[in-house]
């Protein structure tokens, strides 16, 4: 190593720690680089973990993304495995390590010019009692978190033994979804408990609505607005679990999959800063409060650029990127982590949810003014087999149209519409913006005006004033001086309606304007949308007041 070489440490693996790790060996080729991982894999991919369980993955080697052999080979990395960076002292610049690698505790200090911090979040276990059980890593209590190889291999053998008939999902999250569909696929009962009162919390409860009834009628039992607070184990194994409603449940096994809360006590007891929100505080080259120490991956905090708040979103693609700055950070190379809007996306047995931007719950929370549109468009040409309603929804600043969000459900068609609206947010565009946007066109795979493009159309008449949309809290309870009119067909009215509605389709409108009157305001709705937009533009260039239902009929049913 030459004088002017630097001597790098990682603490962790997985996205962001092999992300830094590689860039700095293709930015220099003198650096000595040394990655700790206390684990004994260095790189698996820990997003397809649930799919092993089912076997949707069915080779279990398919996940170890990168061999210690390559990174040591390849890249000349110093991989450390089975050893624990147990205490930083930035002021000496070293850290203390213990190396169980041999099946004996060694413990040892490693000095560095730059250390790279990449130890990920920890799962959360909630305050519940536990009578025979211990929670923790490779614990064989039944009762398991999913963050590493062995947790899955753990999960697994359950969902392999034929005389286990029964899984609780503790959390309908991410992983909580995951996993339940998984075990499902294993032929298990399946319960999800969920202390909320939806599941899939990036999405606003009435979108989550598809998912819950998807669950529910795959067979698996969802138990919301619930939780935990004792877990027996009894003498066959079995699980006596019981909630905060007085309920109990006997099962083989469980997962809590609540979520994850940043792993920064290393860097709490180093000293180093942490953020509002409990992760550590890093500026937007990743460097923490010491010049010396980066941080990257699920242990930070980071600027949302729509909430334009600190947030925690442990997401991979974001720790693969932060990786990378990171690495430019320490070699001098101009290179900045631009801020995140949370774009994710994930399986629901049949359906995808997909969320980017804010919600409805985050504007409030941040005071930030906002107008949503909903749409139900097909995810191609209706003509062309397969086609499939999605369910949409747009956030966006009434005052200049910028995008602040959109979510998503349905069977196809749902990721490439986030990701388009990911890269509008990104780019700051509004509204007009997606009004106008081009894009692909083939009856298999969209139709003439895609799915986005009606999002931005609805929205963009509504800036316009072509159109005034009501919400579910208008149509929902009107005032003494409105009227609601359901503008289908007679034969679509009687198969279900909005309470106190009355029915005048939109073809017979105009024959019926006399009959109408002009003091009072009428709330329009049809099935998705476009029925009752056409019917307010009748009713408003006949100078009637109005205000159309966007998402229609199908809107309603959600908030139901």
């Amino acid at each position: 190593m030459s004088s002017n070489s630097k001597k790098v440490l990682v603490i962790g693996g997985v996205a962001g720690g092999g992300a830094v790790a590689t860039k700095l060996r293709r930015l220099d080729e003198t650096a000595e680089i040394i990655m700790f991982e206390k684990g004994e894999y260095v790189a698996f991919a820990n997003c397809g973990l649930p799919y092993h369980v089912g076997e949707t993955i069915p080779n279990r080697d398919s996940l170890l993304v990168v061999q210690p052999s390559l990174l040591r080979q390849r890249f000349n990395i110093d991989v450390r495995l089975s050893s624990e960076v147990l205490s930083i002292d930035k002021d000496a610049k070293t850290v203390t390590v213990v190396d169980t690698s041999n099946g004996e505790r060694r413990e040892y200090t490693e000095t560095y010019d730059k250390l790279v911090v990449a130890v990920g979040g920890k799962s959360i276990v909630p305050p519940m009692e536990l009578h025979g059980i211990e929670i923790a890593p490779h614990a064989t209590d039944g009762v398991y978190t999913l963050q590493t190889l062995p947790d899955m291999d753990k999960i697994k053998q359950i969902a392999d033994n034929t005389d286990a008939k029964s899984v609780v999902v503790i959390g309908a999250g991410f992983i909580g979804l995951e996993i339940a569909e998984e075990v499902h696929r294993r032929n298990k009962k399946v319960t999800i408990i969920e202390l909320a009162d939806q599941v899939f919390a990036p999405l606003d409860k009435e979108m989550s609505t598809p998912l819950l009834n998807e669950l529910q009628n795959s067979g698996i039992d969802v138990k919301l607005g619930t939780s935990i607070t004792k877990i027996v184990k009894n003498t066959d194994a079995t699980l006596t679990l019981t909630t905060t409603n007085g309920e109990t449940l006997t099962t083989d096994m469980v997962v809590l999959a609540i979520g994850v809360v940043p792993n920064t006590d290393l860097a709490k007891n180093a000293g180093l800063k942490l953020g509002e929100t409990g992760g550590i505080a890093v500026d937007d080259q990743m460097r923490t409060s010491d010049k010396n120490i980066l941080a990257v991956g699920d242990a930070i905090e980071v600027h949302h650029i729509v909430s334009n708040t600190k947030v925690r979103l442990p997401l991979a693609g974001n720790a693969a990127k932060q990786g990378r700055i990171a690495a430019n950070t320490i070699f001098g190379r101009e290179s900045k982590f631009g801020g995140a809007i949370g774009t994710s996306v994930c399986k629901v047995l049949d359906y995808t949810a997909a969320v980017v931007g804010i919600n409805e719950k985050t504007a409030t929370r941040a005071g930030i003014n906002y107008k949503t549109v909903y749409a139900h468009p097909a995810s191609h040409a209706s003509y062309y087999p397969g086609s499939e309603s999605i369910t949409m929804k747009l956030l966006y600043n009434p005052d200049n149209g910028r995008i602040l969000g959109m979510q998503a459900v349905g069977k196809h068609g749902v990721d490439k519409r986030i990701d388009v609206i990911a890269v509008a947010i990104k780019a700051g565009m509004s509204v007009f913006d997606l009004e106008d946007m081009e894009l692909a066109y083939a009856p298999p795979y969209g139709s003439t005006r895609d799915a986005n493009n009606m999002l931005g159309l609805i929205a963009s008449d509504e800036m316009r004033g072509d159109v005034v949309h009501c919400s579910y809290d208008d149509i929902a309870t009107p005032t003494e001086g409105q009227v609601i009119i359901d503008t289908r067909t007679p034969s679509e009215y009687d198969d279900g309606h909005i309470p106190n509605s009355i029915n005048i389709p939109v073809d017979e409108l105009r024959g019926k304007l006399g009959d109408l009157d002009k003091n009072t305001e009428y709330l329009l709705y049809c099935r998705v949308g476009l029925r009752g937009y056409i019917a307010g533009r009748i009713l408003m260039n006949n100078g009637f007041k109005c205000k159309n239902f966007s998402g229609g009929y199908l809107r309603y049913i959600l908030h139901k």
